[in-house]
């Protein structure tokens, strides 16, 4: 019985692990605030409002950035070929929320970590009144041009 026991643990113990590495597809994972690190600029993704993530559409690893502005430099420097087709993920930056980050709207006037300054928002309804509205192929065309 106690080896039965012992065994029943250490499947539990394995599955329980085997989890943590089960295929998310192309859904966006979890952030480890305060510890996982932009893969461009390597600061600590601690924003909650502004947070890129990027999924490779062939091997679906996730790359997370602290700002799109990151992301975008990111993918010129890095000469990424699938940038096209990555599938791109941002934070909503009054809920929270995950939401696709080329139909989400941008305002451009924010305090974000790398000052880029773009927030995104999934309707256009969230944008104060008098702000101006650019979409990501705007957000991406202003990133390049500052260049940073």
């Amino acid at each position: 019985m106690k080896h039965f026991l012992l065994l029943v643990g250490l499947l539990f113990t394995l599955v329980s692990f085997s989890g943590c590495e089960e295929d998310k597809g192309f859904n966006a994972r979890s952030i480890h605030y305060d510890r996982d690190m932009c893969a461009r600029c390597a600061m600590v993704v601690s924003d909650r409002h502004n947070t890129t993530q990027v999924i490779n559409p062939k091997t679906k690893k996730s790359y997370k950035f602290d700002d799109i502005g990151c992301m975008v430099l990111w993918f010129e420097e890095e000469n990424i070929p699938w940038k096209d087709q990555a599938v791109i993920w941002i934070t909503d930056v009054d809920t929270g929320e995950w939401i696709d980050a080329r139909t989400a709207y941008y305002d451009t006037e924010n305090i974000t970590p790398m000052a880029y300054g773009f927030s995104a928002h999934k309707s256009k309804e969230q944008i104060k009144e008098g702000q101006e509205i650019i979409d990501y192929d705007e957000v991406v065309k202003r990133v390049k041009k500052l260049g940073r």
